[in-house]
């Protein structure tokens, strides 16, 4: 009986061990996940800032067309 006891308790002591590892694990995919994610908001934003300026010089020509019709 105690080296049922015995083995019972090896197994759950693995299997404790196997969760934290990879609840570990999965923080670290998380961190990893939010900072790719962080640079790719932030080139979005350039994008955008990019795209309003152009519509800005493409609105100021349209008027200088406008004005030598």
């Amino acid at each position: 009986m105690d080296m049922d006891m015995a083995g019972f308790v090896g197994i759950a002591a693995l299997m404790i061990a196997l969760v934290a590892w990879l609840r570990a694990d999965m923080r670290g995919m998380e961190r990893r996940l939010n900072e790719r994610m962080d640079r790719i908001e932030a080139r979005m934003d350039g994008i955008k800032a990019g795209q309003s300026e152009l519509r800005e010089r493409m609105a100021r020509l349209e008027g200088m067309v406008d004005g030598l019709r």
